[in-house]
C-alpha cells in the first residue's frame, strides 16, 4: 500500500460511544486532497450458541458540505422522538432481566391501596 493510502486510513480525531451490545465510533479522516470528513461506524456484537461471537459493522461517511443539513435533521428527529415518547427506553421492558424501578412514594401509595384483612375479621 502506498504511503498516501496509509495516511488516508488514519483517524485524525476519534471518539467512542459504548452502548450495550453496540459501539459507535466517530472518526475524523482525511481525503486524498487532505480535506476532512467524518465516518460513523456502528459495531454490534452477536454471540453464537457455542459461545463464539462476531461483529456486524455499518458505516456512514459524512462530508463537510452535508454537516449543516445532517445536524439539523438529526436534531429535528431526536426532538420528535423525545417529545412524542419521552426519554424512557421502552425496549428495556422486553429484556429478560428487566425490573421496573419505582420511587418510594409510588410504592407506598400502591401498598396503601390494598386493605389488610386478618382472618379474625372474617
Amino acid at each position: 500500500m502506498r504511503e498516501n493510502d496509509m495516511l488516508e486510513k488514519e483517524e485524525i480525531f476519534s471518539k467512542v460511544l459504548r452502548a450495550g451490545r453496540r459501539t459507535y465510533f466517530f472518526d475524523v479522516r482525511a481525503t486524498k486532497a487532505d480535506d476532512y470528513y467524518i465516518t460513523i461506524t456502528e459495531s454490534k456484537k452477536f454471540t453464537e450458541e457455542d459461545g463464539s461471537f462476531h461483529f456486524k459493522k455499518h458505516k456512514i461517511y459524512l462530508y463537510k458540505e452535508d454537516f449543516g443539513a445532517f445536524a439539523e435533521i438529526l436534531e429535528e428527529m431526536t426532538s420528535y422522538v423525545l417529545n412524542h415518547k419521552g426519554e424512557e427506553v421502552i425496549s428495556e421492558r422486553h429484556q429478560k432481566d428487566f425490573k421496573k424501578e419505582y420511587s418510594s412514594d409510588k410504592s407506598e401509595s400502591q401498598r396503601s391501596s390494598f386493605t389488610d384483612i386478618d382472618f379474625d375479621d372474617i
